[in-house]
């Protein structure tokens, strides 16, 4: 969280590379990701969020929000007494567009390729067909 790393002489690491490191830290852990997917529904107060995982004690979901905050998965603001969490979904769409979007496309073209063929070799098969 609040640590900094050194680079290494010689790194490549951007300032990207770093906020990316945070999401993925963040997203790393089963309860942040649940907490995520509560604040996906709607804004929630710290209470809420304590009362969506129970087995955690307040100081622990803070934390767990802290990391949260850090990566910009969520935006924090305090309206009288309550902290309301809302979901940014920024580092998220940056992440997809950095590394799965790319990933993914060259799968995603081999499965069409795949299901024309099976598709074609269905048809031929049907006309090869004796009754």
């Amino acid at each position: 969280m609040g640590k900094t790393r050194k680079k290494k002489p010689g790194s490549l690491e951007t300032k990207q590379d770093a906020k990316d490191d945070l999401v993925f830290k963040a997203l790393s852990n089963a309860d942040r990701r649940k907490m995520l997917d509560s604040i996906r529904e709607s804004p929630k107060t710290t209470g809420d969020m304590c009362d969506a995982i129970p087995r955690l004690d307040r100081c622990t979901v803070m934390l767990h929000l802290k990391v949260l905050e850090a990566a910009d998965l969520i935006i924090a603001k305090k309206k009288g007494r309550c902290r309301w969490n809302y979901l940014n979904v920024a580092p998220i769409q940056r992440i997809y567009n950095r590394w799965i979007k790319d990933y993914a496309q060259p799968a995603a073209e081999l499965l069409t390729q795949l299901k024309d063929q099976l598709e074609s070799a269905s048809l031929d098969d049907l006309g090869n067909a004796s009754p």
